[in-house]
């Protein structure tokens, strides 16, 4: 490059501002250069790298090069339903909720306010020297893998159990994700897991999903191809079990042939979690890690989650890999990070004008209201026991569910400041005259208790007298027991993999004492003058029991704590991805005081932490018995818990495995707790039976003997609100399920069985308890004027409308949901399929035209190889606010159904 004193010579009659300026551009690298296309800057700045620093580039925890000015960057972040794990955020309805809303504005809106909180957090960290995990913008979510079966775990972080609607919420949450600006991405969507995968979670190391070619196009890639085409997705997870004999992070077929060549995606592929490990570990199709990580590289996987990929260099060495694979893949990241600002100056990035003050907003808060409102499902409500008079004078809420907090988060979730239980919701929407009335009645299940913070009446300071309360002694190190407690995850800025110094002597930065052990300090600090990340408190003191008998004493929290009772440890957890709940079975005797100490290491992320225990049962039904009977209603809030269902994990009760269940009903225990409210309660007193749950659940007794039943999902931080809204008619609810709710698991093919046949409303042929697309509402809907075409060309878009009109008493929202059918295709076909779908607002008496552009896929055929085929046929098409088809109960009664044929003409095409 010239020299300035060069640049000098012919610029006597340039200002010297601008002089400068220009030899400034000409010294500078092209990958510092904004102005510079991204492909010039990415290839500018691998050419600089060595071939160790470019595979450091590759793993989640990418490392700090300095003398490039590449700052350290972790890939992983989460945001299924708001920003995760990264301190204070608004948390909207799980994903499941989500669907239920069917409502792809709103999504929109919703992950607009997320990538908002994700954008500011993000400026925030780094303007705090922070770059670690959960503090970046590369968010690994959405989930869309097909709910194909209600037993699987994690069905709750997908949108459902359709393809169609699966893919059109994906959609809407990408493009809310990623923003809208020509030049910077807002922050990255990443469509998981691709492309088969939906459990058993403890297979998923080693399970081999074999999928014909047909069932693989017809429900399996449909929306992931959605979410790549229309939604944009940047990113792409593939998924941990083998599809067809390869792990899916291996197979050149689905990241080659399928995503890269068939879509045009021209993003990066991530892996799960130790999933290229699994690839020779697990799977065993390749002999040595060496082998193993060039083939997931090769194959299309570009960044490995995990330390795996520090076997490339030994794998290039040994000539199973050249060196340009290396650079191809990192020439995938490295666009992602320019495309995010991340190597310009944040004036230049309209996102980094986001102020932080947005995180956990009052718009933000009310958008979580409106959200979790949308979602609730209205399956029962015989002879309109809903909606309640606020007027009312003695209500009942009874239920393990009705005041807990940690059921309304699901998982995956952030941290909110203020969620609103049932209970709590209940509460502060009746009159002051209004009584409420609770009983827990039972635990969530058996082995699965309920708990309470330990209140400051049971703690002491001294094994005689002393004050309420423990002893805490606050450090400025997370490590100040002198042991290395800091999760291998984790990086200091700049650095590579390391565990925290262990210092000496450690000394207290100060003391107090705490009346009990309760704090959320998100990702902050007890104090401003410790440090938020990296900090430890000791407490200390004596426990007594009100009571003698066996207790559940634990702690619940995140990163790493250790209790201590007697003198003995009692539990420990390390974790920095998720709460846990720890604790054991304690036999404890009324007056005497147990030495008591609680350890607590914070590193990252949210700092939380709770001793907590459950006592001994006060009485057989918890006085479920005298909150009923001055009872003039009951609200009964039962489920699930993501303490039962989730990922990958140990859950101590029958009928649970893994994370997934083995059996469709809600716990015995809860079962029996409705009944004896039913037979307990008063002749003519309205029950209400309320559902937490991520998926579908057999509610069957309730369904015969229940007056009204509301499914709430797991509803984020306004759950009780907006519950508390439907209840008493304040919300007019319209939320429609996005999946089948079976009689049990007996209707059900073998959970490892990925063929569809069985599965879900498109391949059911049975008698649902309640079907997919239902939901009631509290005014009723009429249908009319359906005007579809008596034929269309094949391969062409067909225009459908149809009227709508709200005939009852009350505003109200319809789901308009549109369907096809084959009628003479071949007998392998969906028994139907949804093509088209709105949601809709109707004042009491109006009525409205709704359109639909149905796709020319709604109308073809997908043959044994894979190809969808538009040819001459005959197709049944019905529009209504439910499926068509069904009598009786699971017929929806406040909504309509119309239905006709269209024949499709003219020469066989293939659609792309």
């Amino acid at each position: 490059m010239p020299s300035c004193r060069k640049c000098l010579k012919p610029a006597a009659l340039v200002s010297a501002a601008a002089l400068l300026s220009l030899c400034l551009a000409q010294q500078r690298p092209v990958y510092k250069d904004p102005a510079a296309p991204t492909e010039k800057r990415v290839a500018d700045l691998i050419s600089r790298m060595t071939l160790e620093e470019k595979i450091s580039q590759l793993m989640n925890d990418s490392a700090a090069i300095e003398r490039l000015d590449v700052p350290a960057y972790n890939w992983w972040n989460e945001c299924l339903h708001g920003v995760a794990r990264a301190g204070r955020a608004t948390v909207f309805p799980e994903a499941i909720g989500l669907a239920a809303t069917w409502d792809t504005g709103l999504l929109f809106r919703v992950s607009t306010a997320i990538s908002d909180e994700a954008r500011a957090k993000y400026h925030e960290f780094v303007r705090r020297g922070k770059r670690n995990i959960y503090q970046g913008l590369t968010f690994w979510t959405p989930n869309i893998n097909l709910f194909r079966d209600p037993r699987w775990g994690r069905g709750m972080e997908t949108y459902g159990e359709d393809p169609y609607l699966t893919g059109r919420m994906s959609v809407a949450f990408i493009k809310g994700l990623e923003g809208d600006d020509p030049k910077y991405l807002k922050t990255i969507a990443t469509a998981k897991h691709y492309a088969v995968h939906s459990g058993p979670e403890s297979l998923r190391h080693t399970f081999d999903a074999a999928i014909p070619d047909q069932q693989l196009s017809e429900s399996y890639l449909p929306h992931f191809e959605t979410a790549i085409r229309e939604g944009g997705a940047w990113s792409v997870m593939c998924a941990y079990n083998r599809v067809d004999g390869l792990p899916a992070c291996a197979s050149p077929r689905l990241l080659g042939d399928i995503l890269r060549k068939q879509w045009g995606f021209t993003g990066y592929v991530v892996s799960d979690c130790g999933a290229v490990g699994d690839i020779y570990l697990n799977h065993k199709t390749a002999p040595t890690a060496a082998e193993g990580v060039a083939r997931a590289l090769k194959a299309g996987t570009d960044l490995n989650c995990g330390v795996e990929y520090e076997n490339l260099l030994p794998a290039v060495r040994g000539g199973f890999l050249a060196e340009s694979d290396i650079d191809q893949a990192l020439g995938r990241l490295l666009a992602a990070r320019f495309k995010l600002g991340m190597f310009d100056p944040p004036e230049m990035v309209k996102y980094a004008q986001i102020p932080y003050s947005v995180n956990d907003s009052p718009a933000h808060r009310e958008l979580a209201v409106e959200t979790a409102r949308k979602s609730i499902v209205l399956l029962k409500n015989e002879n309109r026991t809903l909606p309640l008079r606020k007027s009312i004078r003695n209500i009942a809420v009874i239920g393990p569910n009705a005041d807990d907090a940690e059921v309304l988060l699901g998982n995956y979730n952030g941290e909110p400041t203020a969620p609103i239980t049932p209970l709590e919701g209940i509460r502060r929407k009746v009159g002051a005259n209004t009584r409420v009335l609770y009983a827990r009645g039972s635990d969530i299940a058996p082995n699965m208790p309920t708990f309470q913070v330990v209140p400051s009446s049971a703690l002491s300071t001294a094994i005689s007298g002393g004050e309420n309360g423990l002893f805490a002694e606050y450090y400025n190190t997370g490590n100040f027991d002198g042991k290395a407690h800091r999760p291998r995850e984790l990086t200091y800025p700049n650095s590579g993999k390391m565990v925290g110094p262990i210092p000496r002597d450690p000394k207290p930065l100060f003391t107090r004492i705490d009346p009990q052990v309760s704090f959320h300090w998100w990702d902050g600090a007890p104090r401003p003058d410790m440090q938020d990340d990296d900090f430890g408190v000791r407490w200390n003191g004596y426990l007594t029991a009100p009571v003698t008998g066996a207790y559940q004493l634990g702690a619940i929290g995140m990163n790493a704590f250790e209790l201590y009772l007697d003198g003995k440890p009692l539990v420990q957890f390390n974790n920095i991805h998720e709460r846990s709940y720890q604790y054991e079975k304690v036999e404890l005797q009324a007056g005497k005081r147990y030495p008591i100490r609680l350890d607590f290491h914070e590193f990252v992320n949210d700092a939380d932490i709770q001793l907590v225990w459950s006592p001994p049962r006060t009485g057989p039904e918890d006085d479920i018995a005298s909150a009923l009977s001055d009872a003039d209603a009951v609200v009964v809030v039962l489920g699930l818990s993501p303490r039962l269902e989730g990922e990958e994990m140990k859950v101590p009760v029958d009928g649970f495995q893994g994370g997934d269940r083995l059996d469709l009903a809600i716990p015995r225990v809860q079962e029996q707790l409705l009944e004896r409210v039913i037979s307990a309660a008063s002749v003519g007193t309205p029950v209400i039976l309320v559902l937490l749950n991520g998926s579908a659940v057999s509610v069957n007794w309730a369904r015969e003997h229940v007056p009204a039943i509301v499914e709430l999902w797991y509803p984020g931080q306004a759950g009780g609100a907006a519950l508390a809204d439907v209840l008493f008619g304040d919300y007019n609810p319209a939320g429609r399920l996005p999946v089948t709710f079976y009689t049990g698991a007996n209707q059900l093919p073998p959970f490892t069985d990925y063929s569809m046949k069985g599965r879900t409303y498109r391949f059911f042929q049975g008698e649902p308890l309640f079907p997919f697309g239902y939901g009631l509402s509290y005014t009723s809907f009429a249908y009319s004027k359906f005007n579809l075409p008596r034929e269309a060309k094949a391969g062409e878009p067909v225009r459908i409308t149809v009227q709508v009109a709200n005939t009852g008493m009350m505003a109200g929202e319809e789901v308009v949901q549109l369907y096809s059918k084959s009628v003479d295709g071949p007998s392998n076909s969906p028994v139907r399929s949804l093509i088209g779908f709105q949601r809709i607002s109707l004042r009491a008496g109006e009525h409205k035209i709704v359109s639909f552009e149905v796709s020319p896929k709604a109308f073809a055929t997908i043959g044994a190889d894979g190809r969808a085929i538009a040819k001459e046929s005959i197709f049944e098409v019905s529009a209504g606010g439910k499926q068509p088809g069904f009598r009786g109960p699971l017929d929806a009664s406040t909504t309509g159904v119309v239905s006709r044929r269209i024949q499709i003409y003219g020469s066989p095409k293939e659609l792309d």
